[in-house]
């Protein structure tokens, strides 16, 4: 209870409320709000005692309307209210003051209350700000960890892209060098067998002729299933000519079978295995160009096969005789 209402005030200003009017007790709880203007608002339990005891004392008396006891002050209650006037005229001065006092209270609790609320709002502002930035650095960081695993990703997927190209690149080489090898090995056999055969008859000169022609051709057929030139092609340079270049025979279209070269009787130069490679290459040249000008039919490459493989056949004995 405000301090106004203090020693006995309160008795005093519930006679001034009834000399109004007659009210019941919820009325005169409503009034006393109001005169406080909101701030002030007594209980049933503080009103109800009093007025029974104002009752008891003869001051005011009651009657019943629809369940609920109206009061209203006798007599003897204005006479009391009469005899106590200037105490009722600083009780209201003292309750507009209490209410200003209070309204004051009231204002300076709400201005603190405000003051207090807006700094919790900016300081809940700047923790939201905080919290906001240090999730946006978290956002970040995230985002450059997962572009640098990517980046990791992508790096070792490469090497592995490169040593399983490298792998393949290995075993395709290795295939073909097998492939390269069996095939010359096929080729040898094969020529071999040829001139063999000519070399058993002793007609060496034919199995010469057809060895070296059919070495030319199967060293062809070879060069292009393999990915290299063909013989007259681009190749690669391989070593040197000698110097002078020799010239090579120009063989008539229908030489006997007894028909020499010119470079079957050259002279040596003193290095015999140099000496037979340039022989073998001139006559494979002679043979080779004289296919190419004439051309070579089935019958003709069956009979120049017997004479190459004869033909080899009596150099590879002559090869293997024991040196003088």
């Amino acid at each position: 209870m405000p301090p106004v209402f203090a020693h006995g005030r309160l008795r005093l200003y519930l006679l001034k409320l009834l000399d109004e009017a007659p009210r019941h007790g919820y009325e005169v709880i409503r009034l006393l709000e109001e005169r406080f203007q909101g701030l002030y608002a007594p209980s049933a339990g503080t009103v109800y005692p009093r007025l029974a005891k104002l009752e008891a004392e003869g001051l005011v008396t009651h009657t019943s309307e629809g369940g609920r006891k109206v009061y209203a002050i006798t007599d003897a209650g204005r006479a009391e209210l009469a005899d106590r006037s200037g105490e009722l005229a600083d009780l209201e001065l003292e309750i507009r003051e209490s209410v200003a006092e209070l309204a004051a209270e009231i204002r300076a609790d709400v201005r603190g209350a405000a003051g207090d609320l807006r700094r919790e709002v900016r300081a809940a502002t700047s923790e939201a700000r905080r919290d906001s930035g240090a999730e946006e650095m978290r956002r970040i960081k995230q985002e450059w960890k997962e572009q640098a695993r990517r980046a990791k990703d992508e790096s070792r997927r490469a090497r592995e892209e490169a040593q399983r190209a490298r792998r393949q690149a290995k075993e395709a080489q290795e295939h073909a060098r097998a492939q390269a090898q069996e095939e010359m090995q096929r080729i040898a056999r094969r020529v071999q067998d040829q001139v063999q055969d000519h070399f058993t008859r002793g007609d060496w000169p034919t199995g010469v002729r057809e060895g070296l022609t059919e070495l030319a051709k199967e060293f062809g057929e070879f060069g292009k299933g393999f990915g290299f030139p063909r013989p007259g092609g681009t190749t690669t340079p391989t070593a040197p000519r000698p110097e002078h270049e020799p010239t090579y025979t120009d063989t008539p279209p229908d030489f006997p079978a007894g028909y020499e070269p010119s470079w079957a009787h050259e002279d040596s130069t003193g290095n015999p295995a140099r000496d037979l490679d340039r022989l073998l290459d001139r006559f494979r040249d002679d043979i080779r160009d004289s296919a190419r000008d004439h051309g070579v039919t089935e019958p003709q490459l069956q009979e120049i096969r017997r004479h190459l493989s004869s033909a080899a056949a009596h150099v590879g004995a002559a090869l293997r005789t024991p040196r003088v």
